[in-house]
């Protein structure tokens, strides 16, 4: 797991969290598996079978399958296939959905909560295929995410972070070139594939970046919502102001890159406004990035190539741009309300 997770936060939502950030890549089925286990988990279900989860784990990955064909490492994939012959009418969904129960599950299930070789502190399910069984029986740990204020946020938290991890599958660009890019209009990540005059619109910004910030507002920590229509729903801020960008500029920084960009509490946000965050603050900054990097997506790359290859020189190019923020502005910022936390 994380070492940042590991040892600074075992809550529960931190546990999901480092599944669905830091857990194992080599498919794409521990994300349907994720999205699943939320939609059951909304009925009251305690104990799921797999014929239970065939259905939305097969539906989602059909929608998936629809977009970006490449959703594993491995060369074949007898489910995959089924999902396929399904999207092109060669399969009754009712076929798939037993062919689901029977090969969609044989390594996820295991395989979900394990992060880095280990199991999470606090299993939110355990196996039951006793009997004749093949059930999953939910834990309180589970159930007592259900309640908890981020759970409306983890779906779409889920499905920003399968669209960065297909999108790095299904693009043929060097990562060394790869750069995320920021739409300050739409709110969205995209991709320019310049050989091709292309662009590949990712996900939304607000959901790739709030589970790594575990779902507080940058500054105060202050829980932020991520659902659209929300009238407190968090809004994505430059932590050194945009107003200054032609200066980092000049210095090889692009300030709209997404080293630079994270969440904030409305209020806190327009509190702020084109001020520089107090020193502290870009510590904060740092870990946050790092957590990008352990994660090993196209954000992972993006930061790596806008700020350094190692952590010496991530750290050196965010001081020298925070103090060319400086020479810009003689005021520091912090919140006027600040609860106790970390990143």
């Amino acid at each position: 797991m994380s070492q940042l997770f590991q040892f600074q936060d075992t809550s529960l939502e931190s546990q999901w969290r480092a599944i669905i950030l830091f857990g194992k890549n080599s498919a794409t089925y521990k994300f349907a598996f994720a999205k699943s286990l939320l939609e059951l988990i909304d009925e009251e279900k305690t104990r799921i079978s797999l014929q239970d989860l065939s259905k939305p784990f097969a539906d989602n990955l059909i929608e998936h399958l629809k977009k970006s064909d490449k959703q594993g490492n491995s060369p074949s994939s007898k489910f995959l296939e089924a999902c396929r012959q399904n999207i092109n009418g060669e399969l009754a969904k009712e076929d798939l959905y037993s062919i689901t129960e029977r090969l969609g599950f044989v390594n996820v299930v295991d395989a979900f909560q394990n992060v880095n070789g280990d199991l999470i502190p606090s299993i939110f399910y355990e196996k039951d295929f006793s009997a004749g069984k093949k059930d999953i029986v939910i834990t309180d740990n589970l159930l007592k995410l259900k309640e908890s204020f981020h759970i409306k946020n983890f779906d779409q938290e889920v499905e920003a972070r399968w669209n960065l991890v297909e999108t790095a599958w299904n693009l043929n660009i060097n990562p060394n070139l790869l750069e995320v890019k920021y739409d300050e209009e739409s709110s969205l990540f995209f991709i320019e594939e310049t050989s091709f005059m292309r662009r590949t619109d990712i996900t939304s910004v607000r959901d790739a970046l709030n589970g790594y910030q575990k779902g507080k507002c940058f500054f105060s920590f202050q829980d932020i919502s991520i659902v659209s229509g929300d009238p407190n729903v968090c809004q994505v801020d430059h932590f050194l102001p945009h107003v200054n960008k032609r200066a980092h500029a000049l210095e090889g920084a692009n300030i709209n890159g997404v080293w630079n960009l994270v969440l904030s509490d409305k209020d806190i946000n327009g509190d702020k406004g084109t001020r520089i965050p107090e020193p502290r603050f870009l510590e904060r900054l740092y870990n946050r990035n790092e957590f990008y990097i352990e994660s090993k997506h196209p954000l992972a790359e993006t930061i790596i190539n806008q700020t350094g290859k190692t952590r010496d020189l991530r750290r050196s190019f965010l001081q020298k741009h925070y103090y060319l923020a400086r020479e810009q502005s003689i005021q520091l910022w912090q919140p006027k309300v600040e609860e106790k936390g970390s990143f």
